[in-house]
């Protein structure tokens, strides 16, 4: 018998030069953790932002890694687009919607340079109700109201509000046209005796979450941000279950359970509230500890390129 006659018989190898090998194992290497486009939406502040609003450890890298990979990345934000626009220059994203105001208000890119957006979607109310009973019982807190067009309305100057497009009103004056936006803000209580009022005030019609240090935001009944991201996923045409969301706040348990319900993944920052990370699928390091850049540079890179828009 010749040697090597009881092996197997083999196929042909084609031997390649170092550079093409190099690349094969490159694309071999990253076939197991390829993954469809997702739709990733960012909280911004105590999530992308700390408290004094510098950057969370390598997020714009790993914003960067995400895009670079196919995925969608855009801000889901309680903040006013003028409070929005410079933190997404910061970012070095330019998402092709934006989602601000807890959902009431969707933005659609415009020019991607120059950062124009125009208003896609707008969700409005009648705020008399709500701003008299608040003031019953909240007789000395602070009032702001967005308009429809973005401009705001605010009874008394406040050190933590962005008061670009803003105007300094009466109380009365806040209640004269719809608003997409309340927000009150109470110095005098601390945050759990503050939510304790408001729950027992009982607001009705309205969907509303509280912040940080006695901060309430109110919107339109049935509103928050995850109403206004399956908006944005309908018109991007991404899949149900293909999306990622991250925050850290009570603001955020809207987008959480949408995401959770389509099948998608929901993300709490470490420091966030217990019911705002029992809320959520999965707990990332805290802003401080750069939690969302450790999810994002996690993912792979997308099966195909962006979809088709749907119209």
């Amino acid at each position: 018998m010749s040697a090597g006659a009881h092996l197997p018989e083999t196929g042909s190898v084609e031997v390649v030069p170092p550079a093409d090998a190099a690349e094969i194992v490159e694309e071999v290497a990253h076939a197991d953790i390829a993954t469809p486009q997702l739709l990733i939406a960012l909280d911004l502040d105590g999530t992308v932002l700390l408290e004094d609003e510098s950057l969370s450890p390598g997020v714009v890298a790993a914003v960067r890694h995400a895009r670079d990979a196919g995925h969608e990345v855009m801000v889901a934000t309680g903040r006013s687009w003028a409070s929005t626009r410079g933190i997404l220059r910061v970012l070095e994203l330019a998402p092709e919607y934006v989602v601000c105001s807890n959902g009431a208000v969707v933005l659609r890119r415009v020019d991607a340079d120059d950062l124009e957006y125009e208003r896609a979607h707008i969700e409005t109310f009648d705020p008399t109700a709500v701003l008299r009973l608040l003031r019953e019982h909240l007789p000395k807190a602070n009032y702001l109201v967005e308009l429809p067009d973005g401009n705001r309305l605010f009874t008394d100057h406040l050190e933590d509000w962005n008061l670009v497009q803003a105007r300094r009103v009466t109380f009365d004056e806040l209640a004269q046209s719809e608003v997409s936006r309340v927000v009150v803000v109470s110095p005098g209580h601390d945050e759990a005796a503050f939510a304790r009022l408001i729950e027992q005030v009982g607001l009705n019609q309205v969907s509303y979450a509280i912040g940080w240090s006695a901060w309430l935001d109110i919107a339109p009944q049935g509103v928050d941000k995850g109403t206004a991201l399956e908006l944005v996923r309908q018109w991007l045409g991404i899949e149900p279950a293909d999306v990622l969301v991250m925050g850290d706040g009570r603001n955020d348990v809207g987008m959480f359970q949408w995401a959770l319900e389509k099948g998608g993944r929901a993300v709490a920052m470490a420091q966030g509230p217990q019911e705002v990370r029992d809320a959520a699928g999965e707990i990332t390091a805290s802003v401080q500890d750069g939690g969302v850049a450790a999810v994002l540079r996690e993912l792979g890179a997308t099966v195909h390129g962006p979809r088709a828009v749907v119209e």
